[in-house]
């Protein structure tokens, strides 16, 4: 017997967690009905409103990052929209949206811990003895991402903002003490902080990133597919070869 404690599907009779999906379609938000699938009972409306941000934060970041590039090559080969699109999300993983997770784990384990102040030090000088860094803090092109202000600040003001995030602000700036060039909190950590006051599991962290990027994926993925040539050159960058000399068998 296999159970299942999401979706009760008979004839003519759909319930997701408890309600009739009928019920929920032109009543609850979809981010709300995601809060539901995740935590079991739909959100107030400050929590469905912060997951609404957290979703429309992460939905698209230009053509660069691994999931765009690579959903864009895979659609240029004149395959399906949603080959593409599945393409590119294969392509999150630890480095590329991972950072959710990896931040939400730590900021769950030791924000019970005791006061930020207190905890962030010791936080970063664990982290340096076993050579890892904290991850969601530092951005490849953001040096203050835009992101992150906002998400913060929509958590308190729908009262959401704790410990998570208290903690995550206390590493910023005990990273960045006697720094001149400095690390910013990236959308990845405070998308992990924020998660985590709500009091997901840090386990769906790379779930937020791939439910928002999803639907950026399907627009460039149509994009390539309406607006440039089958088979065309994306990768522009010159390459060296630097592999043995040619031999004679």
């Amino acid at each position: 017997m296999w159970k299942t404690g999401i979706t009760k599907i008979e004839p003519n009779h759909i319930v997701v967690k408890g309600y009739a999906v009928e019920d929920l379609m032109g009543r609850v938000p979809f981010s709300h009905t995601i809060f539901l699938l995740l935590k079991g009972k739909l959100p107030s409306e400050a929590e469905g409103k912060m997951i609404d941000a957290i979703l429309t934060s992460s939905v698209d970041h230009g053509t660069t990052p691994p999931t765009a590039l690579a959903s864009r090559i895979i659609a240029s080969a004149g395959v399906p929209l949603p080959t593409a699109v599945a393409g590119g999300l294969l392509a999150v993983g630890d480095v590329h949206g991972g950072a959710i997770e990896q931040c939400a784990q730590i900021l769950q384990e030791w924000a019970k811990k005791g006061k930020s102040q207190e905890i962030a030090p010791k936080l970063l000088f664990e982290l340096k003895a076993q050579g890892k860094r904290m991850p969601g803090i530092g951005h490849r092109i953001h040096t203050k991402d835009p992101r992150t202000k906002r998400l913060f600040e929509l958590a308190e003001e729908f009262k959401i903002k704790g410990c998570h995030i208290d903690l995550l602000l206390a590493i910023e700036k005990e990273i960045n003490k006697n720094k001149q060039k400095l690390l910013p909190i990236n959308v990845d950590g405070a998308i992990g902080a924020v998660i985590s006051d709500l009091g997901f599991d840090f386990r769906v962290g790379k779930a937020f990133f791939l439910l928002s990027r999803a639907a950026g994926l399907v627009a460039q993925v149509y994009e390539e597919m309406t607006r440039e040539r089958p088979m065309r050159r994306i990768c522009e960058t010159k390459v060296e070869y630097d592999g043995p000399w040619e031999k004679k068998l």
